[in-house]
Formats: C-alpha cells, sequence, structure tokens
C-alpha cells in the first residue's frame, strides 16, 4: 500500500494545527521576491559566522528551516523516516549543481533546551551533516521569509530569486517511495538555467517555535 504523505493520527493534527494556528499571521515570500536580509550573519554549529550570500553558490542557495526534534525532521520510529535522512543526498545534490545549502534554526522558543546550540552541535555531528547548520536569533531570518514549518524550504536562483518553495518531496514517511522529488528536480533545473516545473508544495511539519515580541 502506499504511504500517505502525512503521519498518521493525533500526531500529524496537532502538529498541522499549530503550525497554522501559531504561525497563521506569517506571510511566506512567494515566487519571483529577492531572498531577503542576505547579508545577516548566523553562527554555525562551527563556530563561524555565515550569511545568505557567503553561501550561496553560482547557480543559487538552498535554505531548509529545521531543528533538532521535530517528528517530520528526524522521522518516527516505526511510523516515518522523516526527512532529515534525505539533507545529505540534497546537500551532495546541491553541491553538484553549484547551488549553496544552509540548515537553519528558528526555534528560539526551544533555545534553552533542545535547540540549544550545544545541541544542534552534538546533532548535526551525529547526522553527518553535509551543509552548515546556524542559529537564526528571534527567528529574523523566518520571520522575514515567512517560514512556517520545520521543515520548511526555499530555494534561490543566481540572481537570489525565489523559484521553490515548500516541502523536500512527496512523502515524509520513505525515501523509497518518493513519486514526486520536487527540491532536487528544481534543482536541477535551476542549473539547467530551465524554468522550475513545480515552484511550490505545501511545507509541512512542526511548527517553528517562535517567541512573543
Amino acid at each position: 500500500m502506499k504511504k500517505a504523505l502525512f503521519l498518521t493520527g493525533a500526531l500529524i493534527v496537532g502538529a498541522i494545527a499549530t503550525a497554522f494556528t501559531l504561525n497563521k499571521e506569517i506571510e511566506t515570500i512567494s515566487i519571483g521576491t529577492k531572498a531577503p536580509m542576505t547579508d545577516y550573519k548566523m553562527k554555525g554549529v562551527d563556530g563561524n559566522g555565515h550569511s545568505l550570500e557567503s553561501l550561496a553558490g553560482d547557480n543559487g542557495l538552498l535554505v531548509i528551516f529545521s531543528c533538532n526534534t521535530c517528528p517530520f525532521v528526524v522521522g518516527r520510529e516505526g511510523k516515518s523516516e522523516g526527512w532529515e535522512g534525505r539533507y545529505n543526498e540534497v546537500a551532495r545534490i546541491a553541491q553538484k549543481q553549484g547551488v549553496g545549502a544552509v540548515l537553519v534554526n528558528s526555534n528560539e522558543a526551544k533555545r534553552g533546551d533542545v535547540d540549544s546550540m550545544e545541541e544542534m552541535r552534538k546533532h548535526a555531528k551525529m547526522n553527518g551533516y553535509q551543509m552548515p547548520y546556524v542559529v537564526d536569533e528571534n527567528h529574523r531570518l523566518a520571520d522575514a521569509f515567512g517560514a512556517r514549518t520545520t521543515p520548511h524550504v526555499f530555494l534561490f536562483n543566481s540572481d537570489m530569486e525565489l523559484v521553490y518553495t515548500g516541502a523536500i518531496d512527496d512523502n515524509v514517511d520513505s525515501a523509497e517511495e518518493v513519486k514526486e522529488p520536487w527540491l532536487i528536480n528544481a534543482m536541477r533545473a535551476v542549473a539547467s538555467g530551465e524554468e522550475v516545473a513545480t515552484a511550490e508544495s505545501k511545507a509541512i511539519g512542526c511548527s517553528i517555535k517562535r517567541v512573543s515580541k
């Protein structure tokens, strides 16, 4: 039986409800929009400061808003693989296509706990991340992008214009059962100078844990 995109039961219902309740006033940037805050420096687990402009490749930049614990990222044993296991493949393809890549943690409300820099370092090392993993303090970049979930994908072309946003692919549960590898297709199109066939998909995941301002 073909697995559905969504996780089952209360987990998926609760996660989506939370995502859209807490972020209902967040407006996601539209296709064709120039990347905001490209000079904003974010500290990485490698101890260095990174900005979008410093990370961009010749053919563009991939930004994935992520975290350490969301089941849509890390999976749920016996239920779903999660998307994190595909991050390194995505990073390798991005590099091959001349596209820079970065993972951004904007979970400010969890910064003193599961999404602290120390925990981010451990998580990146455990999973062998092949792209920088950075802290977005006070979720400034997430707010500028209108990022809602973990993960939430944004792909920019060489002119730093948004050409794809949404999910990595159509099956969070199983990489083997993916039918629509939207992000990989978009990166290959960008590198070839072609139009991205599917420019938007629905970003599914846990809400980014923002704090009141």
